[in-house]
């Protein structure tokens, strides 16, 4: 069966994609179709916060992109030798807070220490912080995304926790993602008339292998809810009357909302945003 993941494929990753490859487990065949382009913003602001890490009582990173920012901000070889030297020893004297699995792989991959990566979403870690951190007078440093929800600050500063928030990318519509998804879903042209077909099988499962045999996905999973706003309403008009037919899956709760604010059946979403968390609940929604 085929699955379509709505994200781009990880980064510095010689091998499969861990979600192509953890779906491919399980018999699954999945197509990655990149959803977003992000313009960074801010990065002589953001290294000149992190020359002075004494400012500060720790960092926040939410978001993959958000490291990336960081590693541009460092781009010269000056601003690498004082990050490698100095600067990096100094914050890891203070907490440095993740989101998630992924965001901690790229934390330690620039010299941090993470923590909070089992977290999973922004109300879970806003909650560890808490569980760890009294009033202080040093804000968090928190770079982050221009479309980010308020979920975390609000939490935090409704404990009295500071936090010093930094807009370092923007996000938007990737340039190739009406083309991506025309091409991927061109393979079921010929399926115009699902009707006839439908009453020569016995059964919804039958039903299902037969669509998903000519390049319909078995299921769909979004990864953001901008990925939502810039996806959905296409897959609705590619799918035409298999949509019913099509599990949609969210990497979190966050963009699972986003789908049901649409009105999209969210078949499974995952416990915590992994290739295998994920992998698990679209095998349950499938009934493999």
């Amino acid at each position: 069966m085929k699955v379509l993941l709505l994200k781009d494929p990880k980064e510095n990753e010689n091998g499969p994609d861990p979600y192509i490859e953890e779906l491919g487990l399980y018999g699954l065949e999945a197509t990655l179709i990149p959803v977003l382009a992000f313009e960074f913003i801010s990065l002589q602001a953001l290294f000149e916060k992190l020359s002075h890490p004494e400012q500060y009582h720790g960092l926040i990173f939410t978001s993959p992109r958000a490291i990336e920012a960081i590693r541009l901000c460092l781009g010269d070889n000056c601003k690498k030798e004082a990050w490698k030297n100095s600067l990096a020893e100094e914050w890891n004297t203070k907490p440095v807070y993740v989101v998630g699995k992924a965001t901690a792989e790229l934390v330690g991959q620039i010299g941090l220490v993470p923590q909070g990566e089992n977290c999973g979403n922004a109300e879970k870690l806003a909650g560890y912080i808490c569980s760890r951190e009294s009033s202080s007078s040093l804000p968090l440093l928190f770079p982050c995304g221009a479309l980010k929800r308020e979920t975390l600050p609000t939490i935090l500063r409704g404990k009295g926790i500071a936090l010093e928030g930094l807009t370092v990318y923007q996000t938007s519509q990737h340039a190739n993602l009406h083309e991506s998804l025309r091409n991927y879903f061109s393979q079921q042209a010929h399926l115009n008339d699902t009707r006839s077909w439908r009453t020569r099988v016995a059964s919804d499962r039958e039903f299902h292998l037969l669509a998903f045999r000519k390049g319909v996905p078995a299921s769909v999973t979004f990864f953001s809810p901008s990925g939502v706003k810039y996806c959905l309403k296409q897959i609705q008009k590619l799918s035409g009357d298999l949509l019913p037919h099509i599990k949609f899956a969210a990497i979190g709760p966050t963009t699972a909302e986003a789908m049901a604010a649409e009105g999209i059946t969210v078949n499974c979403t995952a416990i915590s945003p992994t290739p295998q968390d994920l992998a698990a609940g679209i095998k349950s929604s499938l009934h493999l």
